[in-house]
């Protein structure tokens, strides 16, 4: 096997153009595959990140919603954002999702909405762990 050792990758024709080989024939763009941001943060209490990357601050919006700025904005508002949470204090049987609250993401800005739910309620929770990863391009 061999191994490229590098500190620096640009592209031939421009600097973000640099194609990787998937599979037998498929290319894609290294760049697009790239997380942009992300964020690992405790939602309980005083929430506070564990770790990130472009990400500048942290809001507690309430019960179960929290949001984000980056430091580098992405192009648009049509950036992906996929997200988990987890926490050892709810019950058997209960499920936390997130998602997008109630505000319409901006290229600088995104809230999340942690959730407790079971076979009869869905409410707001603060979730003890809680990550989010953004994919898109930056402005």
């Amino acid at each position: 096997m061999s191994e490229i050792k590098v500190d620096t990758l640009t592209g031939k024709t421009t600097a973000n153009d640099i194609t990787v080989t998937v599979g037998a024939t498929a290319t894609m763009s290294l760049e697009q595959t790239l997380a942009k941001a992300w964020v690992n943060f405790n939602g309980i209490g005083t929430i506070a990140q564990r770790d990130s990357l472009n990400v500048t601050s942290l809001t507690d919006d309430g019960v179960g919603q929290h949001s984000y700025s980056f430091v580098n904005n992405f192009n648009n508002a049509d950036y992906t954002h996929t997200a988990g949470a987890g926490s050892g204090s709810y019950s058997t049987g209960t499920l936390i999702t997130v998602r997008t609250y109630g505000v319409t993401p901006t290229t600088s800005t995104i809230g999340c909405n942690t959730f407790l739910g079971n076979t009869s309620t869905i409410a707001s929770y603060d979730a003890t762990y809680v990550a989010s990863t953004n994919h898109g391009d930056l402005a």
